[in-house]
Order: structure tokens, then C-alpha cells, then sequence
């Protein structure tokens, strides 16, 4: 039985995001979900559904039902699969949804990683990272902490597979600083040249300081319902046609090469094949963009391009304003803000419904969005349009 089409996102509520001081990672929960029921017009009553991005914050555990006031409900669940939790939330709220199980589903991310008077660095390091044990202790052992060296060595691989370049990665770069230009959201909206991505510090060679994505402050809360209920209420129904997920894991072993061979080829696959559709239907892509690198590999792995071909492909700059494959239409995680999967899935909601504004691109039938969690590890893609089949 296909869920194509069955399910609608009909609301959708974004707090101020980026250097946003003094709140707890609830505080911005509640502000998000109250924006996006306004949003839809719906009663918090009427929703019968939540799930909670967990993150950093322990603020994001199931005890945040109590917090935000919600009572009586059918669905209540903490997920986390990284920068792919978006993704698969929509997958668990639109099969509870088709199976009777929940009406009107809230699905939150919020977080405060930022703290006044401290580097954005510390944010996701040291006390403030997510516990590691297992085989994923061993990089540990050989000094790599963090996400920026192992993401740097993927880079670095394909550069020596592939002949990758810097000037390519700052491509991606630029494209999505030119459209952050034109998002009053974005934290990052002074024009950036290739001489200026080039020139800045180098974080973890090949990376320099503008391949890596923001950390943010605030919160974003998205609600799903039935097609059937969506088309009676506020704002324009914006239909789930496709999603699929694709976790390739990494047992280190040296025959595999999870760094440039991602889940993205297989979640893709499945989401284009529940939507019908082709790559070369989709008019917008709004993929996790965590590095340049990320982007790069995500299209070559749904198969825009071939493998290997990723930095030729988005040299000529079709990934921009104007560009023959509009990507990251608000300025992505790299140019503004960093909200997990919920960045790429919110300005999918937004340019679905026509209200980009300046940045608006005119034909906005098919949106693919994606996922990335981990080291690209776990991948969602989600297929989303303004019509219902």
C-alpha cells in the first residue's frame, strides 16, 4: 500500500535562530510549535502527535510533552538519527497518520549549543559532545575529535580519487551565500568571493573556515496531518509524494568507503521510486549542507552526476540564484542557520508554498529534500509538492 500523497505538512513555525542568548532549548520548542499552529490555525488541542528531535539539549527528551502542555496523546517518541532525523520523522508520522494512529502530528528540533562569551567550537566538543564508546572510540585513539577532521579526510579522499578541487568545494560555498543574500533568516549574508572562501583559515585542511556550517540557537517545529484534512485549512497543503532512508554504516573495515559512497543513493532511489518520479523532475534540492563536501557527494550519489564528477559539476555555479539546479534556496547550514535536518526541510515547506520572496524560484512543483547523520552514515530523502499527485 503506497503513503504517496496521503500526508500533507501544513505547518510550519521558525524562532529567531543564530546568536540568540538567554533561552532554554523549551523555551524556543514552545515558541516554534505555538508559530506554527498559528501557522495552520489549529488548537494545541487538536494535536494528538509529537516528536522530539533529541540533540545535545537534554532538554529534548520525552518529559518536554509535560513542559510544552500537550496532554492526551496517541504518539509521543524521541528520534534521533543526526541530520537525518527530520527526514525520518516524517516517514513515522505519515505511516501513523495513513495507519489511524495519530491525526495531527508536531514534529520539534530546538537547541542552545551557543553560550555567550564562549567560541562556537566548544559547542559540540568536549563536555558538550554526544557520548562515543564502541568501535566509533577507536578514531579517539588515533586523535581525531570531532566531526570536521573525519568529514576533511572524506574530502581529502575524493580529491585524490577524483582530482576534487578547493575552488570546486568553494563553489557550493558561494552559491549559497548568494542566495543567504537574500534571506532576512540568514545569519551569514555579506557577499563571500572565491578569494575570500580561498584566503580564510584553514579548520582542517582541505576545509577552510567557510566550509564548515554554522552552530545556532533556536528552534523549528513542522506539523504533518491527512491530505484529506490539510485541504481545509490555512495555509496551501504541501504533499509527501516520496521518502526513503539508507544507513551504509561504517565497520572501518578498508573495503569500504562510507566517506564517498553514502546512503544517499539508496534512500534516493526510494523515495523518486514511491513519488513516480525522476531526478530530472525535481525543480529545487534542499540538501544538508554540514560541508560543501556533503553536497557534493549527496549529488553525486542520487546520481545528478556521475561519482567522481561532483566538482565539475557545480563549478559553473547552476547550484545559485539562477542556476539550472536551485539548491539550498535560503543559504543552507553553511550561510543561515544550522537547525539540523530542519534547516533543509524548512526552506523546502517555504519554497513549496510560493513565500521565498526575493529568493523565491519560479518553478517549485518537485522539492527533494535530504538527510545526513554521522559522518555520512545515515541519509533520509523526502519528496515533497504543492500538488497531490
Amino acid at each position: 500500500m503506497s503513503i504517496k500523497g496521503k500526508c500533507a505538512i501544513v505547518g510550519l513555525g521558525m524562532t529567531d535562530m543564530g546568536k540568540v542568548y538567554g533561552r532554554s532549548a523549551t523555551n524556543f520548542a514552545a515558541e516554534a510549535i505555538q508559530m506554527a499552529l498559528d501557522d495552520v490555525g489549529l488548537k494545541k488541542e487538536e494535536v494528538d502527535g509529537l516528536l522530539i528531535n533529541a540533540n545535545l539539549s537534554q532538554e529534548m527528551s520525552p518529559l518536554l510533552q509535560m513542559s510544552l502542555g500537550f496532554e492526551d496523546l496517541s504518539l509521543l517518541n524521541v528520534m534521533n538519527a543526526y541530520g537525518a532525523t527530520a527526514g525520518t520523522m516524517i516517514q513515522y508520522a505519515s505511516m501513523a497518520i495513513e495507519a489511524g494512529l495519530a491525526n495531527v502530528v508536531v514534529l520539534v528540533y530546538a537547541d542552545n549549543p551557543l553560550k555567550e562569551g564562549k567560541g562556537t567550537g566548544s559547542s559540540y566538543s568536549g563536555a558538550n559532545a554526544l557520548p562515543i564508546t564502541g568501535m566509533e572510540s577507536l578514531r579517539l585513539a588515533y586523535g581525531v575529535y570531532g566531526a570536521n577532521p573525519v568529514y576533511a579526510l572524506a574530502a581529502r579522499r575524493h580529491m585524490h580519487l577524483f582530482g576534487t578541487t578547493s575552488k570546486q568545494l568553494g563553489a557550493i560555498a558561494i552559491s549559497q551565500r548568494k542566495w543567504a543574500q537574500m534571506n532576512p533568516r540568514a545569519q551569514m549574508r555579506k557577499p563571500l568571493t572565491l578569494e575570500d572562501y580561498l584566503s580564510s583559515r584553514y579548520i582542517v585542511e582541505p576545509f577552510h573556515l567557510y566550509d564548515c556550517c554554522l552552530v545556532s540557537n533556536g528552534g523549528v517545529a513542522v506539523i504533518l496531518t491527512s491530505a484529506e484534512r490539510a485541504r481545509s485549512l490555512k495555509q496551501p497543503p504541501i504533499y509527501v509524494l516520496g521518502m526513503g532512508q539508507g544507513a551504509p554504516g561504517d565497520d572501518q573495515r578498508t573495503d569500504r568507503e562510507p566517506g564517498i559512497y553514502t546512503g544517499a543513493k539508496q534512500s534516493g532511489e526510494k523515495a523518486l521510486g514511491m513519488a513516480g518520479i525522476e531526478l530530472a523532475d525535481i525543480d529545487i534540492c534542499e540538501l544538508y549542507d554540514s560541508y560543501p563536501y556533503t553536497v557534493l557527494v549527496t549529488l553525486e550519489d542520487y546520481g545528478f552526476c556521475q561519482k567522481g564528477e561532483g566538482g565539475a559539476f557545480v563549478s559553473d555555479g547552476k547550484l545559485g540564484p539562477g542556476g539550472a539546479l536551485p539548491t539550498n534556496t535560503g543559504g543552507g547550514e553553511l550561510s543561515a542557520y544550522y537547525m539540523w535536518g530542519f534547516t533543509p526541510l524548512s526552506e523546502a515547506i517555504i519554497q513549496a508554498r510560493g513565500q521565498g520572496g526575493e529568493r523565491q524560484v519560479e518553478k517549485n512543483d518537485l522539492i527533494l529534500v535530504s538527510g545526513n547523520g554521522g559522518v555520512l552514515n545515515y541519509h533520509s530523502t523526502t519528496i515533497l509538492s504543492k500538488h497531490a499527485i
